[in-house]
Parts: structure tokens; sequence; C-alpha cells
């Protein structure tokens, strides 16, 4: 039998912070960003207590717990601070501007979309560490508000297109390039010695030529 969704324990909650449209940027994606960055600025014990309601950053905690938690209260409000700001990552805009990773490294290449810098992180549980692209909020905000990701899918598909005519032009005259080039062969061939037909002395012998 299925087992029954295990029922969580009856929380309360002691305090909200509303996050505004210019932090979230109308990403769900961008919202979850920003819980996972206050995360890492509380203490282990803490962290599971914050998370992310609709527009909305929750603190809860168990029913029974007395404790008001003002110190990790304190560290939330201070990090929301000028959290408008908080560099844009890769999976965050392209949920924003509703984009591929092809798409926002070839913008990134060509300077359509504008790098603020980079970001080194290690992985969870590996020694490995990555180094990515971030992007100002205000520069995103102004590529979603003036919706360019769909200019610029209309320009790169008529270039796409112009390179393709190009391609195609080019191969055929390589083409007609190879037939010239093959046409003296050819006629060579033909005006050299005639190769001898079978069965020309039977037919001579039985005087048909004469």
């Amino acid at each position: 039998m299925p087992r029954s969704p295990k029922q969580k324990p009856p929380t309360r909650l002691i305090r909200e912070w509303p996050l505004s449209p210019a932090a979230t940027l109308g990403s769900s994606v961008r919202a979850r960003g920003i819980l996972l960055e206050i995360r890492a600025h509380l203490p282990f014990a803490e962290r599971r207590l914050v998370d992310v309601e609709p527009g909305t950053i929750v603190l809860r905690t168990a029913e029974d717990d007395a404790d008001d938690h003002r110190a990790t209260k304190d560290a939330i409000t201070g990090k929301l601070v000028g959290i408008e700001d908080l560099p844009v990552i890769p999976r965050e805009i392209e949920d924003i501007l509703s984009i591929k990773p092809a798409e926002r490294h070839r913008w990134l290449k060509d300077g359509r979309l504008q790098s603020a810098g980079t970001r080194t992180v290690k992985l969870r549980g590996r020694a490995r560490k990555i180094t990515f692209h971030v992007f100002d909020p205000r520069h995103v905000e102004d590529v979603l508000d003036r919706d360019l990701p769909q200019m610029w899918r209309e320009v790169d598909a008529l270039a796409a297109a112009e390179n393709r005519r190009r391609g195609a032009q080019k191969a055929a005259l390589k083409k007609a390039q190879k037939l010239a080039d093959a046409a003296p062969a050819v006629a060579d061939r033909r005006d050299g010695p005639a190769a001898p037909l079978r069965g020309w002395d039977d037919f001579d012998l039985d005087g048909l030529l004469r």
C-alpha cells in the first residue's frame, strides 16, 4: 500500500519579510536563491526555520518553542537590506528571462548580456569548485522590460538563415569549380585514339565493306 504523506508538526509564525518585485524580478527561482543566500549566513540549527513563501521570507518554529529567535530575526533583517542588488546567477537569469542555457552562453559571449563578474563556489560534498558569471539585477530588469530576448532571437534567426544561404552558395560554387576542373580531362579522353571495335575484322572479311 502507498505510504501516507508524513504529517508535518504544527508550527507558529514568528515573523515574515515581504520580497519586493525588484528583488525577485518575478522569479520563484530568484526568490529561492535569496532564501539560500539568507540561510548561508545563519547557524545550521536556525537554517531550517527559514523558508520562502510566495513573495515572502518566513521564520517559523515549532509550536511548543517559546524562543523568539531574536538573533535570527536580526540576521535576516540585516541580510535583506539591499537584497535587490544581489547578483543574479545563471539559473536565475534563465528563469527570469525565459531563456535557454545555450542562449545565455551565446548572448554573454557576444556582449548582449553583460557580465557583472564571476563567482566561485564549491559543490556540496565535492572538492571541485565551479566558476560562473553573475549579472547585475538592474541590467537583467532592463533586458526583461524591453523584451530583448525575443528581439535577439529574431536577429539570430535571420543571421542563421543568412549563414545557411551563404553556405549553400559556397557549396554550389565549389561543386561548379570541381565540374569545371574535371571537364578538360573528360575532353582529353574523348579526343584520344579510338578503341578498336570488336568483330570488325570478321565484318570486313564478309566483303560488306567493298
